[in-house]
């Protein structure tokens, strides 16, 4: 007994001053605390109760949703309308395509993450992308043909946000250089295509995409209504993304690229192995950041009649039956969009801490290097 109170002591020590760091260590920081703590207590176990104690989950009890408007949350509107929600109006026998496109999605971003060998996550990214395109459109291996105006929700959502990324992300870049770039007609396009972009809301690039572009095609000549607001949302991301590239760019000391330049380096390979590298690391929060409002800015399809995963829960509060649970409906959207949103903020901080880690070591040998050889030389 006393063995076990001996080695809980030092926890609890370091609990309390844990606590007295992070919460108590001022005045102000404890009145602060304290006031938080209060409206925790007041507001989370009323909250707790509305949404999961006397909760209504079950579409078959849809009716006792209208008796306990205000008192209960009804998850019923969900456990009906999940279908719509997550893969628009794709064909209902069909929609296991769409959910195993849901699942490719999320194993690419995985494989992403553990960072396997370059060569081989982009043979998966290529392979998985060949078999979302197969399981969407179809008209293979059997498959019926689904045309792309049935797409939608989720599905949507992350095929837009996916895409847009993927391509914007290298126009970005060389939006960025290019801005950069001793060639003045280079520089000047370069300016003119970021500054008439980002001087425009997103809205706008859209209608022009789906309403003004057919008018520029020659006559027979038609280009998919998702096709080009996919278009769009590429062009419009990479100006933005391009000022933050350019931003990183800024950061790098002059003499980085001349050093690299009288190793006999081209521009593309001075670029590609010392400049970018260390620039895409400095622009990390702010490219993270733009990938977070790239992504829930996708929503904005409405406008030309694609039904994304918040569309479809609006769509979706239109129905008699459900009208009148708008605060679940938008929880789940808020839910939605964080559980994607999250993870791409946490593994941006996981890599600014990793590199700032690699850093100081690097710093340490340097040091330690100079350290030594001015000992060989004095001695």
């Amino acid at each position: 007994m006393n063995r076990a109170i001996d080695l809980a002591t030092p926890r609890i020590v370091s609990l309390l001053q844990w606590l007295h760091d992070r919460l108590f260590s001022t005045w102000s920081s404890s009145l602060a605390s304290l006031g938080i703590l209060y409206l925790a207590w007041m507001l989370i176990p009323p909250l707790i109760d509305w949404a999961f104690v006397r909760a209504v989950w079950s579409p078959a009890n849809a009716s006792l949703c209208r008796d306990a408007i205000g008192r209960s949350a009804c998850w019923a509107f969900v456990a009906e309308k999940y279908r719509f929600i997550l893969f628009g109006t794709f064909p209902f026998d069909q929609q296991w395509r769409p959910a195993l496109t849901i699942a490719i999605l999320i194993g690419l971003y995985t494989l992403s993450v553990l960072r396997v060998r370059r060569s081989r996550i982009v043979s998966f990214w290529l392979i998985g992308m060949a078999a979302i395109g197969v399981l969407m459109w179809g008209g293979l291996f059997g498959l019926s043909y689904v045309e792309n105006e049935r797409w939608g929700g989720l599905t949507l959502t992350l095929l837009l946000a996916t895409f847009g990324i993927g391509f914007a992300f290298p126009l970005s870049i060389l939006l960025a250089l290019g801005r950069r770039s001793d060639m003045v007609l280079v520089r000047w396009l370069s300016v003119a295509y970021i500054e008439l972009i980002r001087g425009v809301p997103m809205i706008s690039v859209l209608f022009m995409a789906s309403a003004m572009l057919p008018l520029f095609l020659p006559a027979g000549v038609s280009i998919d209504k998702l096709l080009r607001a996919q278009i769009a949302m590429i062009l419009f991301a990479a100006a933005y993304l391009a000022e933050v590239v350019r931003g990183g760019l800024q950061a790098i000391p002059r003499q980085q690229e001349e050093a690299a330049q009288a190793l006999g380096h081209t521009y593309w390979q001075r670029a590609w192995y010392v400049i970018l590298p260390q620039a895409l690391r400095i622009a990390i929060p702010p490219l993270v950041n733009t990938f977070i409002g790239f992504f829930k800015d996708t929503s904005l399809v409405v406008i030309i009649g694609l039904f994304d995963f918040l569309t479809t829960i609006k769509v979706s509060l239109t129905e008699p039956a459900w009208t009148g649970f708008g605060v679940e409906a938008y929880l789940v959207a808020a839910f939605g969009y964080f559980l994607f949103c999250y993870p791409m903020s946490r593994y941006s901080q996981g890599l600014e801490t990793e590199y700032r880690a690699r850093q100081r070591g690097f710093r340490c040998l340097g040091r330690i290097e100079t350290k030594v050889g001015r000992t060989t030389i004095g001695s």
